[in-house]
Parts: C-alpha cells; structure tokens; sequence
C-alpha cells in the first residue's frame, strides 16, 4: 500500500510524517525505515525506526533512489514501513515526472508488504493522476 501526505510547501507534511511513523512503530511487527535527505528531523523521530539521510549515501537522482529503495527493500525480508520525505526534491525532478518511480514503489509494496508513505509538495489539485489513486 502506498499513502500519500500532499500540500504546499511549509503545510507540516514532514510533520505528519514523522508523528505517522513514530506512532507506527508502537505496534509495527516488522522494521521501519524513515529516508529523507536531510538531517533536520532526525532526532524527532523515534529511535526505533530506522532514520537515512540519502546525502549520506551519494544519493541523487530518479535511478539512484530507486535503486537505493530496492536496496533497503532487499537487504531484509521483515521491513513493514517505509517513509519518504520529499521524494521530489530527492530526485531533483517535478512530481510529475516520476511515474516510474511511482511504478517501482507500488510493485516494491505489493510484492514485499510494505506500507510506503510518500510526501508530495503540491496541492491535491495538481498531484498527476498516478499520484491521485493513492490518495
């Protein structure tokens, strides 16, 4: 399953995305991964999720994150949750050109189980139609 956290820039998206993970994790069975690409919330989210920074990592760009995703996805069967904070300022593109990254989250979810909540800086108005089905 893929949720979607949307609004304007400055509208508490990173907010609610930190308070659904740390409240996931209370009951979480599996591991849960919180990926950003900045440290700035780093210690508000609990210690028990696990907490990447992609600039750490040489992170840039569609196919690097996507890559990196599948890594975390691969390297243990257990993960539950997987956060993504600012997908496209990750990136470096517009929300509407990561329809294969969409693609790839929604098969990585189904086939592996994992609840994956993405933010999106946008209003709902303008999220592209492979964004709007997971509203």
């Amino acid at each position: 399953m893929i949720k979607i956290i949307y609004g304007a820039k400055g509208t508490g998206k990173t907010k609610k995305l930190i308070d659904a993970a740390n409240e996931d994790v209370k009951s979480a069975k599996g591991l849960s991964v919180f990926i950003t690409d900045n440290k700035r919330c780093m210690y508000d989210v609990n210690r028990n999720v696990r907490f990447i920074d992609v600039k750490d990592w040489a992170i840039a760009g569609e196919e690097a994150l996507c890559g990196f995703i599948k890594g975390v996805a691969a390297c243990n069967s257990d993960h539950e949750y997987l956060y993504l904070d600012g997908i496209a300022r990750i990136t470096g593109k517009g929300l509407s050109e990561l329809a294969g990254i969409f693609y790839m989250l929604d098969k990585i979810s189904a086939e592996n189980d994992i609840t994956i909540t993405v933010t999106c800086s946008c209003d709902e108005a303008d999220l592209p139609d492979f964004v709007k089905k997971y509203v």
